[in-house]
């Protein structure tokens, strides 16, 4: 049992001696992906030694009680601990999304509802932010559209991993994409009338500028002025910049930082993981409906979550989880429904084994 996952301990070992090699640390890039695919390895290598200590442990005991059955309740103990270890590893080898270790790339978009819409893009930026920080991530705002109301009509940002967590900002954050709708008293609203509003959410792994091959014929780039609410934030320069991929039409630009390279470079960044995104959302298309995923989406058309103020409820719709604590919620306490919804995607992946 297990054997297949032999070349899974053969690349952790490899991996153990690269990172005890001193040239691997002045490759920033290379040191971080190594880190990260060891890290997600190591769980399971020691799942796997665990695993063949206690079959063999067990089969000693066995051996033992055939003379003396005093050994019996050993052996009893050893399958309940064998059977649990087996559970575990079995999870830990279910089919996973190769960029679920990769950092993310967080969009957000206000939808219908005008105004309201906007300041609840920037409440769930906020709840993102504060979940972040309560894991250790470290979040980068790329790019942003403010509103004269202190929301936003659009805004990107980068979440990244500092240290070798459990898990990566993108396997976490990457069921969150698509439609998020809110339900309260907006702070427009004279009558006191509960109005619905929208804001899409997408999000993508933020990939390395190796691992995504455009060609610089495929790019239309321009470049303009920046600007922001209120005439605020207006630079002098030409400094904003949009790229177009002409095979895809996907278009991403980005004006916030005050030069022109470093909004480039950006906007590259946007660029590669919004082609890793369409990719892999082809990829599933023509899946089978085995391979298809009920639990994630990135398609912000779907909606999967209500934010019901006057209830202070929170509704995931794809799994039916409900909570009444939408004020910590908001606050960053995302862990219960981020857990609900990858253990549903991991019921599913291993249904899939099964089938």
């Amino acid at each position: 049992m297990f054997d297949n996952a032999q070349p899974l301990i053969d690349e952790f070992h490899d991996l153990e001696q690269q990172l005890a090699d001193p040239a691997l640390h002045g490759d920033e890039v290379r040191s971080r992906r190594v880190g990260r695919r060891y890290a997600s390895l190591r769980p399971i290598v020691e799942g796997i030694e665990e695993f063949r200590r206690l079959t063999g442990d067990r089969e000693a005991a066995a051996e033992l009680a055939d003379d003396d059955p005093s050994f019996a309740d050993e052996v009893a103990e050893l399958d309940r601990v064998l059977a649990a270890s087996t559970e575990k590893l079995t999870r830990l080898l279910a089919p996973r999304d190769p960029n679920d270790d990769a950092d993310a790339l967080l969009e957000i978009k206000s939808g219908e509802g005008g105004d309201e819409s906007a300041l609840f893009a920037g409440d769930l930026l906020k709840m993102y932010m504060r979940y972040a920080e309560q894991v250790g991530w470290k979040i980068e705002v790329l790019d942003s559209q403010e509103t004269d109301l202190g929301g936003y009509k659009s805004v990107t940002v980068a979440v990244k991993a500092t240290g070798h967590q459990e898990f990566g900002p993108y396997g976490r954050l990457k069921f969150e994409g698509g439609v998020h709708r809110v339900q309260r008293v907006p702070v427009t609203e004279s009558q006191g009338r509960i109005h619905t509003s929208a804001a899409g959410v997408l999000v993508m792994p933020d990939v390395e500028a190796d691992e995504v091959e455009i060609n610089a014929d495929d790019l239309r780039i321009d470049v303009y002025r920046s600007s922001g609410p209120g005439g605020q934030g207006v630079n002098t320069t030409d400094s904003a910049v949009r790229i177009t991929h002409l095979p895809t039409g996907v278009v991403v630009s980005c004006q916030n930082e005050r030069s022109q390279l470093q909004n480039r470079e950006s906007a590259m960044r946007m660029l590669r993981a919004r082609l890793i995104q369409q990719a892999e959302a082809q990829a599933a298309a023509e899946a089978s409906d085995a391979r298809k995923s009920q639990v994630r989406t990135v398609d912000r058309s779907e909606r999967i979550r209500t934010y019901n103020f006057p209830e202070n409820r929170i509704t995931d719709h794809r799994i039916g989880y409900k909570a009444h604590n939408l004020d910590q919620v908001l606050e960053g306490a995302l862990t219960p429904v981020l857990d609900a919804l990858a253990e549903q995607d991991l019921s599913e992946r291993l249904a899939g084994v099964g089938g």
